[in-house]
C-alpha cells in the first residue's frame, strides 16, 4: 500500500505589502479533493507542518461561493473533517521519506507565507526529489520550492518543467497589487524553474518533468492527484 505525506502550511494568514493580514491558511479542495482520490486508491495518508501544527482550511475555501452553493459548502466542511490524518500533523523535521512513497504540497496563500521560506520545508523537499519520489505540489504549493534556494542562490529545482498559480490568475484572485511578490516570478527567478501555464486562467493544468508533478490552480488538485495514483501504479 502507498503512503503519501501531506506538507501542508501551518500559516492563518498571508501578510501583504502593506503590512494588513490576509486571513488565509490552505484551500481546503485542494487537500479534500486529492485525499478521497487517494482514499480511493486505498493510499494510506500522513500530515506534515511547520512545527506540528494543525494546519486551518482558508474559511473562503469552506465557503458556498467556492462550493456550488450550500450543500457543497456543507460536504466539503464534513470531508473535513473526516480527513482526520491532516488535522493531525508531525513537525517536519520528524518526517522520515522512506516510510513514504510520495509527498503532496496543497496552495492557499498559506505557503505563501510560511512555507516559502522554511528551512525544513527545503531540506525535505530537496532530499526528497534526490531520493527519486514523486514530489507533487498545486497552486501555491510550489511556494514550497523557494524554500529549496541555498545560500548560494541555487535549487535543486532549477531547470524543472513546472507550474503554479499563474501572475494573471492571482490578478484575477484581486490581491495581487497588494502582494509582496507574485508566484510565477519567484519560480523563474528564484528557483530557476522552466515555468509554464496553461492557456485559460483557473482551468486544469499539469506540468510532469522526471519526478516533479505541479498543477497550476484548484481546478488541477485532482488530476494531479490522479496523475499520481497512475505514476504510482
Amino acid at each position: 500500500m502507498a503512503k503519501i505525506l501531506f506538507l501542508i502550511t501551518a500559516a492563518t494568514h498571508w501578510t501583504l505589502a502593506d503590512g494588513f493580514e490576509q486571513p488565509a491558511g490552505f484551500w481546503a479542495e485542494e487537500a479534500i479533493g486529492p485525499y478521497g482520490v487517494f482514499k480511493e486508491a486505498g493510499y494510506e495518508i500522513a500530515a506534515a507542518t511547520p512545527g506540528g501544527v494543525p494546519p486551518t482550511p482558508d474559511a473562503l475555501s469552506l465557503t458556498p461561493d467556492f462550493n456550488g452553493g450550500e450543500e457543497g459548502a456543507e460536504r466539503m466542511k464534513t470531508a473535513l473533517r473526516e480527513a482526520t490524518e491532516l488535522a493531525n500533523p508531525v513537525r517536519i523535521e520528524d518526517v522520515n521519506i522512506d516510510d513514504y512513497d510520495a509527498v503532496f504540497v496543497p496552495g492557499g496563500w498559506g505557503p505563501m507565507e510560511d512555507l516559502s521560506d522554511d528551512p525544513a520545508a527545503g531540506k525535505l523537499l530537496s532530499d526528497w526529489l534526490a531520493s527519486g519520489k514523486l514530489v507533487t505540489l498545486v497552486c501555491h504549493g510550489p511556494a514550497a520550492l523557494l524554500s529549496t534556494v541555498d545560500a548560494d542562490g541555487k535549487s535543486p529545482f532549477s531547470g524543472y518543467r513546472l507550474t503554479g498559480l499563474s501572475n494573471s490568475e492571482e490578478i484575477q484572485n484581486g490581491l495581487a497589487d497588494r502582494a509582496k511578490w507574485l508566484l510565477e516570478d519567484r519560480l523563474v527567478s528564484d528557483v530557476g524553474a522552466d515555468y509554464h501555464k496553461g492557456e485559460e486562467n483557473f482551468a486544469p493544468h499539469l506540468e510532469v518533468d522526471r519526478n516533479l508533478i505541479t498543477g497550476q490552480n484548484p481546478a488541477s488538485a485532482v488530476p494531479l492527484a490522479q496523475e499520481v495514483v497512475k505514476t504510482l501504479g
